[in-house]
């Protein structure tokens, strides 16, 4: 049996509210929808297949032009053609409603949705700079051709074809390529390895359910940086909290739990012990089976949430406020760390130049957006290990650089040029992150790359590396900022696929702060 189209109704806001959720970082409310549904010259229209929503999308008609306000199918459904087939069937209501052209943005990285659009006869006309104010990235605006005209209409219709024929064709949920197959598993995962205490569920690993996250940046932020003895006192009094939050989004109890997914490592110690310990109480008091997560496996699965098609063999850099490292991936769960830093992760650097700088915890967010404002090239910086043939990483240097030249500048009377200082900085940082990439990538002939951490929201390091490896004809994987900074769902996902090879924790195995990635 296929999937079919059908008008949305007020009964689907909760499936779809789930998908929207999952899909975009900065995702529509529900009141929001329910008042486009109330609302004229409006088509909203659902994907569904078994009895569950997999898609949706909607359009808006003011005098002839019509408005893509919203597109979106879940992970587990992508690359199926749904999205072709709701794309279609939006442009012909966009017709029936008196449509002349249709236009809609999209996130310039979204690669395969751009795909979709161009195939379908849109063009790009303009571009928002900055438009997605998460990551900082540009928005296309695109255009259909004139909807009479005769190569607009067989556009259209190649796509409604090709739209059809997906539908007929479907036949459920995709399981992520080489990963263990298995059903729809409901895993609760659980993050306590730094300063963000955060559950979720997730269900057959791909789906979220729910996510939640309690973040103590504010009571680091007087300290400028992140004071392990109040991140542990935080963990003990938010858990309990954010995992019934958690359970209740999802709308499951304990009995419907295949199991509770836990970082056990790396991470502060007293962190991790917080998170190990609930999560071994769960398991102890309900039955339910305990799966142990490493933290760095867990922002690699990440990319996996927000591209379930992402094949192995690949390359990843994951940059954080602890971990520089580039891992190569030939299997999902075997991992080879190529190098990492020496000293300052990629992170920690950004944090002590922005304290340096007066700018405040955490210094990655402040710098990147001062970086925007600056010249890259009007200081000088040292590119660390650039050319060492390695993929190891130094970045202490780099920092002694950037406070010995602010020093010299004040001492010599002169006014520090903040955004230049800090443009300098940064590009001195991912020129080499970039370099090293690219490099390993080729050496190890992938045709996929990710990134992943919370460094991996900055926009110039995603924006350098994507017009590096797409010079090289490889592709970048970069999830949502959501899924870049620490989150239970990827734990989640890890553990879902930890599971699903058998790999469970024993009741009394302890955290491990420097735990290895493999």
């Amino acid at each position: 049996m296929g999937a079919v189209l059908r008008p949305m109704e007020f009964a689907d806001l909760d499936a779809v509210m789930v998908i929207e959720e999952a899909s975009f970082p900065a995702p529509w409310r529900r009141e929001t929808f329910a008042q486009e549904l109330s609302s004229s010259r409006r088509a909203w229209l659902v994907a569904e297949w078994d009895g569950r929503v997999i898609g949706y999308g909607g359009i808006q008609v003011v005098e002839d032009e019509a408005h893509v306000m919203n597109l979106a199918v879940r992970a587990d459904a992508r690359s199926a053609g749904i999205g072709a087939a709701l794309l279609a069937a939006l442009v012909d209501a966009a017709r029936d409603l008196g449509a002349k052209r249709v236009t809609l943005e999209v996130r310039e990285g979204n690669e395969a949705a751009v795909r979709l659009y161009r195939g379908a006869g849109f063009t790009e006309e303009g571009r928002r700079r900055g438009y997605y104010s998460e990551s900082g990235e540009d928005a296309l605006i695109m255009w259909s051709g004139d909807l009479s005209h005769d190569s607009q209409q067989a556009a259209i219709d190649s796509l409604r074809a090709r739209g059809e024929a997906a539908l007929g064709a479907y036949s459920g949920p995709q399981s992520v390529a080489r990963v263990a197959s298995g059903g729809e598993e409901v895993v609760l995962g659980i993050e306590t390895s730094c300063d963000e205490t955060a559950a979720a569920v997730l269900r057959g690993g791909l789906e979220v359910v729910s996510s939640v996250v309690a973040s103590q940046v504010d009571f680091h932020a007087r300290f400028g940086g992140v004071v392990p003895e109040i991140a542990s006192r935080k963990h003990t009094e938010a858990i309990v909290g954010v995992v019934s939050q958690a359970l209740a989004d999802a709308g499951v109890g304990f009995d419907d739990l295949d199991a509770i997914a836990v970082t056990y490592g790396p991470g502060l110690v007293g962190a991790l012990v917080v998170g190990v310990a609930y999560a071994k109480g769960l398991s102890l008091a309900t039955g339910v089976s305990l799966v142990g997560v490493n933290h760095l496996e867990g922002h690699l699965f990440a990319n996996v949430l927000a591209d379930p098609g992402i094949e192995p063999p690949l390359v990843a850099l994951v940059v954080s406020g602890g971990h520089t490292s580039l891992v190569y991936v030939p299997e999902w769960g075997e991992y080879e760390v190529l190098g990492e830093t020496l000293d300052d992760a990629a992170g920690e650097a950004f944090d002590k130049v922005a304290k340096v700088l007066g700018l405040g915890y955490p210094g990655g967010p402040a710098i990147s957006r001062l970086a925007e404002e600056g010249d890259p090239g009007a200081v000088d910086f040292p590119r660390a290990m650039m050319r060492s043939g390695d993929y190891r990483f130094s970045l202490s240097g780099l920092k002694t650089a950037v406070v010995n030249y602010i020093r010299h500048e004040r001492e010599a009377g002169r006014e520090i040029d903040v955004p230049d200082v800090a443009a300098s900085f940064q590009q001195a940082v991912i020129d080499v992150q970039i370099d090293k990439s690219v490099r390993a990538a080729l050496e190890h002939g992938v045709s996929t790359f990710c990134i992943a951490g919370g460094v991996a929201a900055n926009t110039a390091l995603r924006e350098g590396l994507r017009a590096a490896l797409g010079s090289e004809g490889i592709s970048l994987s970069v999830p949502p900022l959501a899924l870049c900074t620490d989150n239970a769902a990827m734990i989640a996902a890890a553990g879902t696929f930890r599971l699903r090879r058998g790999d469970l924790l024993a009741l009394d195995a302890e955290a491990v702060p420097n735990l290895a990635l493999g």
